[in-house]
């Protein structure tokens, strides 16, 4: 089984995706893998760097994402062309771990943590759907508690696709307004149900 796991920032989907893995579930995180295909001296690097500039580079070369972020948030052109560089990367990655862990595994429960996930993608790239909810005011907390501004938040938040469409296209919700003990209740009862393969 090969689920897709998403929601907006703030939502807490890594820790959702941390709970799926600490039942068994193989965990794919796509931030991770675009961190990977950013790493010095990638190709992905190389184009990101000479597009925007040196001025995105930390003392060491790597990317600073914090600074790059500022730029594209504040430009959807930027924006589309950063996804335009990394995404292709991050798909060969996904591709070749995913075949790894069914060859050694060909029932594994894979969850695939996916920040951008759009309905066409879910229809080509997994068989169910599990959508992290937050409300609103939950997201902000958690996103000022990161270090960000409410302007930066918004920003960050418009850039994806709205709960409300994402959850349109969900299998499954898992609830985390509430707390830990809460949503790990959820998290048990999704688990179980992917691997049986139920329905929602």
């Amino acid at each position: 089984m090969i689920a897709g796991l998403t929601g907006q920032i703030g939502t807490g989907k890594s820790t959702v995706a941390a709970m799926f893995a600490g039942l068994g579930a193989h965990v794919i995180d796509f931030d991770r893998l675009g961190h990977e295909a950013i790493a010095p001296p990638s190709p992905a690097w190389r184009e990101l760097t000479e597009r925007f500039g040196e001025g995105i580079l930390n003392p060491d070369r790597t990317i600073d994402r914090a600074r790059l972020g500022r730029i594209v948030f504040d430009d959807p052109a930027s924006l589309a062309l950063l996804n335009r560089i990394v995404h292709p990367a991050v798909a060969r990655a996904e591709r070749d771990l995913t075949a790894a862990i069914l060859a050694r595994e060909p029932r594994a429960l894979i969850i695939k943590d996916i920040p951008l996930l759009t309905e066409d993608l879910a229809r080509r790239m997994v068989e169910k759907v599990v959508v992290v909810y937050a409300s609103p005011d939950i997201q902000l907390e958690r996103l000022l508690g990161r270090g960000l501004t409410e302007e930066d938040a918004a920003k960050r938040v418009k850039a994806q696709l709205s709960l409300e469409e994402k959850l349109k296209f969900a299998d499954y919700v898992i609830d985390n307004d509430g707390s830990l003990e809460e949503t790990e209740k959820q998290v048990g009862q999704v688990f179980a149900a992917l691997r049986t393969g139920r329905a929602r």
